[in-house]
Formats: structure tokens, sequence, C-alpha cells
């Protein structure tokens, strides 16, 4: 999206993340692999609950997403690896999260969506209120992190309850809720170019926007025509998204470690 590298990114000496920091910079191929890792989520969440069944799939989700926050957790500092196996499995798990608020316990889209936009607002609360900031560059700590974590698990589910509202509670489908939220997302960059919006709320309304963003687009090319969808599959189409994004990660690594990088 236009201006990406400015969101969140400004609020340090142009952009640049502090030698301990746990997360990455703001640029251009961070919103992209963001995006691609919330498509995955969202297909290989649908994939995996067909294959193995609701239960097995959460656990399963779980464990392995417990298995990547510890590595996250114990490097010293950002690495691409750590940082983004913990976003994919959050991606996944969150997805799976929201589905079983939604079709195990039977809640509307729009009572989700709102149940975890409180959630949302609780974190940021106490996390602007413990730590007194909620910028990403100063995720220098661990309880720091566990604050960023925690965020991002719920923003996640927030995201597919707000895609599932628009798609299916709206009927608006999975393309046109796709196209919706490609202009969504472009106004806090927007909104942030023109001094309307701090850097800080620019990042974290566009971070929300990147899931169902993501997951509508990737429901769409791999549902059935019945629903919708070009009828890809939601194997194949979790398949190339994770080829994608472990080809970007690859990149990010070796920028990383080129000469010149303090923070590698």
């Amino acid at each position: 999206m236009s201006g990406t590298t400015t969101l969140g990114s400004r609020a340090t000496a142009k952009g640049a993340r502090t030698a301990w920091s746990k997360v990455p910079e703001v640029t251009a191929l961070f919103w992209l692999t963001k995006v691609l890792t919330t498509g995955m989520g969202e297909t290989t969440s649908d994939y995996l609950a067909r294959r193995m069944g609701p239960i097995p799939a959460v656990a399963l989700a779980g464990l392995v997403l417990a298995g990547t926050l510890l590595l996250q957790l114990r490097v010293r500092r950002y690495h691409a690896g750590a940082y983004w196996a913990a976003v994919v499995m959050v991606s996944v798990f969150g997805t799976m999260a929201a589905d079983v608020v939604h079709v195990a316990l039977g809640v509307p889209y729009a009572v989700s969506t709102a149940a975890f936009a409180v959630a949302l607002a609780a974190v940021f609360a106490l996390w602007y209120a413990v730590e007194g900031t909620l910028s990403i560059h100063s995720v220098t700590g661990l309880r720091r992190e566990c604050f960023y974590w925690s965020t991002v698990m719920i923003t996640f589910a927030l995201g597919t309850a707000v895609g599932d509202l628009t798609a299916a509670g709206l009927s608006l489908g999975y393309l046109t809720s796709g196209f919706g939220f490609a202009l969504l997302i472009a106004v806090p960059a927007l909104a942030h170019r023109w001094r309307v919006l701090g850097p800080v709320a620019a990042f974290w309304w566009a971070y929300v926007l990147t899931r169902p963003l993501g997951a509508s687009f990737a429901d769409w090319v791999g549902v059935s025509r019945q629903r919708g969808g070009l009828d890809l599959g939601t194997g194949p189409v979790s398949l190339v998204l994770a080829v994608v994004i472990l080809a970007l990660v690859v990149f990010l690594t070796v920028a990383d470690r080129r000469p010149g990088r303090s923070d590698s």
C-alpha cells in the first residue's frame, strides 16, 4: 500500500529499529508478507479442520503455535524466521479461534466482531497503562513482547470475524469484501501522510485490516464456486502461499545479514 514504509516507522530515528528490537522494520515487504500470512492462515485453518476435524486441528495448531512463540520469545533480537513462523501460526490459530466462536458456540459474526474489538481495546489500554507506549519499536523486553503477541493474536481473531461478517453475514462475498478492505486499508496510510493520524494508530489500524484483506482474497481463490470462489482448493492455495512466504523470509534474513546492518 502506498506510503506503508511510514506507518509506525517514523516514531524512531527515520524508521530504524533499535539493536535489541524483536520485531521487523515496517516496510513494503513487511506489509506484503503480513498480508500473505493472513491468507495462508485462513486457507490452512480451513484445510486442517476439514481433513483432521476441528478438535484435532485446533490441538495441533495450538501446539505448533506454542512452539513458535516460545522460540520467538527465546531469541535475543529480531530473527526473520522465528518472527514470521510465529505470525503464520498466530494467523492459523487465530482463524480457528474465531471460527470456533461462531460455528461451535453459535455466536453471530456481529457479536464476535464486537467482542474481539472490546478485547483488543482492553489489551491496548492495559499495554499503554503499563508501558506508556503502543509502538512496535518499543518491543524490546519480555513483558512488552507478551503485550505485543497478545495484541497480534486478537487482531487476527478480530480480522477473521470482520471478514466473515462482510463476506457471509452481509452476503457481500469474498471478492467484493477483498476489494472493500483494499480500499479501507489505504485510509490509515493517507491519514498518516496528511498528519490526521499518528504513526502508532495508523500502524495498528492497517494491521487489523490486513487480516480480512488477505483472507478474503485467499478464500475467493480457494473455496468452491458454490461459495463464490474459484475452487482451486484450500490445500493448494496454502501450499503456494507457504512457498512465497518462505522465499520472502529467506530474502529478509539475507538482507538482515548484509554488511552494515548493526541489528542483524
